[in-house]
């Protein structure tokens, strides 16, 4: 096999352990509590619940899994107070309602 059939064999297979482990993949690149309010915002439902399963962990210094209804809590809790921050570059863990009046 030629050099470029073997990079194009290397690239699919590449592309293929992406894919198949992307949630562990984005597990890791997500950060958590240092994420903006205006990128949580556009964020899908899946990836806020990993990105607020990350910020509680980071939160209480613990790697178990928090309870649903914490996380759930959370989501909807930082949800609302990214949507009245008047700086959405705020952190997810900074935000709070007073961000209205920056």
């Amino acid at each position: 096999m030629n050099t470029a059939r073997w990079a194009a064999v290397a690239a699919a297979a590449t592309a293929v352990a992406l894919l198949s482990g992307c949630s562990d993949v984005e597990k890791a690149l997500n950060k958590g509590g240092e994420t903006k309010c205006s990128d949580y915002l556009a964020q899908d439902a899946n990836t806020q619940r990993i990105t607020i399963t990350k910020f509680i962990k980071q939160q209480t210094g613990n790697d178990n899994e928090p309870a649903g209804t914490q996380v759930d809590l959370s989501m909807a809790a930082v949800q609302s107070l990214c949507q009245v921050q008047a700086n959405k570059d705020t952190q997810i863990k900074n935000a709070n309602l007073l961000g209205i009046l920056h």
